[in-house]
């Protein structure tokens, strides 16, 4: 590492979490950088081809590569997520199961009916914050997907934990520590959902995602430990809530590209390819972590196993060696086949089958259609003057006023 990269650079990765990375790659003039961050030397990755070499699990691990901030609040401790080799696919066998095409089209017809029962209230009242009204939404419809009966009592508390662990994870401070307690809290409750599922005394539907969980077994043939237990079925909530932000995102979408709400309204065809550029474009999860597995030349540069790197996912969904005009917003580009699994990477690159993808992809997508549909064919809104722009230096990028609605039918 350079004398000048000798000082630790986490406070500017804190400030600017999207455009962090990818100046310093410029920099550098290579897809591949360095940086001191958080005491440690780390490679900085950015675009399609660091991407296919990222994902490789012959070169990259994710065991010891997640800080233990995002670990104690976005990601657990012991989850899938900070598995590799035949561990990490057994457990995620466990996710493919429960998020199958049945199981991410239920989970998305839970949110749909979640969301029609709340037009009333948003009706009479008018003037809402989307973010902030769609997201007990989504904890509810997650929930009941689940197998979970959550009092109306509780509900508020358990979507502001759930929202808690994604919202507060990369900031400090004060939202940290709510992040860190409701990471405590919210583990606490699944432990104890799993503990009452395995002694009868709650009975989730058979197939449930809750029964699911709490009867996995380990490849030795043991339940999973209550606390590892609890993280997966987080795991399974904590992702539906935070596809609040991409919903938010969505309406500012079809807000600022008004020439596309009337063909969305009436050609259900464009719904997917909407909601694949939205998740292209807009800024969501920032960067992901993994260490170095066996050392390997890569651009020139030799990188040395142990040691942790980032691969920017915002930055590769804007590789401009894979995307034409890349900054531009463009739903068709993606009516064609399936997107380049390397190049679009949202929520991981690779195959979700084998690699890290996330698992929760087919379902955010089926979500998000419904969010289409609910927003430009079953709700007529106005957007009242506001502050619609991202606030880019905190993680996950949402407009700062909450995207504001007055819903008017």
């Amino acid at each position: 590492m350079s004398r000048g990269s000798r000082a630790d650079r986490t406070p500017s990765l804190l400030r600017d979490p999207y455009g962090f990375i990818g100046r310093r790659l410029r920099r550098a003039g290579s897809d591949v950088g360095e940086a001191r961050l958080l005491l440690q030397r780390t490679l900085l990755l950015a675009g399609r081809e660091a991407a296919e070499v990222f994902y490789d699990g012959a070169r990259f691990q994710r065991e010891g590569a997640a800080p233990v901030a995002l670990q104690r609040t976005l990601l657990g401790e012991g989850g899938v997520q900070t598995l590799d080799g035949d561990l990490h696919r057994h457990r995620k066998a466990l996710f493919l199961r429960v998020l199958d095409d049945g199981g991410s089209a239920s989970l998305a017809q839970h949110v749909e009916a979640a969301w029609e029962a709340a037009l009333p209230q948003w009706r009479a009242r008018r003037d809402i914050v989307l973010y902030d009204e769609v997201r007990p939404v989504l904890a509810a419809a997650a929930c009941r997907w689940a197998g979970i009966a959550v009092p109306d009592g509780e509900l508020a508390t358990r979507t502001q934990q759930l929202t808690a662990l994604f919202q507060g994870a990369a900031s400090r401070g004060a939202s940290h520590v709510r992040a860190r307690w409701s990471r405590r809290r919210v583990d606490r409750w699944a432990a104890d959902l799993v503990a009452a599922t395995r002694d009868g005394r709650l009975l989730p539907p058979a197939g449930s995602p809750l029964h699911q969980v709490a009867t996995h077994k380990d490849p030795e043939g043991h339940l999973l430990p209550p606390r590892e237990a609890a993280v997966e079925l987080v795991n399974l909530l904590r992702p539906t809530v935070a596809v609040s932000v991409y919903i938010t995102q969505l309406a500012h979408a079809i807000h600022t590209h008004p020439e596309w709400s009337e063909r969305l309204r009436r050609e259900d065809a464009w719904h997917l390819p909407f909601v694949q550029e939205v998740r292209r474009h807009y800024p969501f999860f920032p960067a992901v972590p993994a260490r170095v597995r066996t050392p390997f030349t890569y651009h020139g540069k030799r990188l040395e196993a142990g040691t942790r790197a980032l691969l920017d996912l915002h930055g590769t969904n804007h590789d401009p060696k894979a995307w034409a005009d890349p900054h531009e917003f463009r739903p068709g580009r993606f009516a064609g086949g399936p997107p380049d699994a390397f190049a679009f990477v949202p929520q991981g690159g690779g195959d979700a089958a084998t690699g890290h993808r996330c698992p929760g992809e087919p379902a955010t997508v089926a979500i998000l259609q419904v969010a289409v549909r609910m927003l430009t064919q079953r709700m007529r809104y106005d957007v009242p003057p506001q502050d619609l722009g991202l606030d880019t230096a905190h993680a996950p990028a949402l407009p700062r006023s909450g995207f504001r609605l007055v819903v008017t039918a």
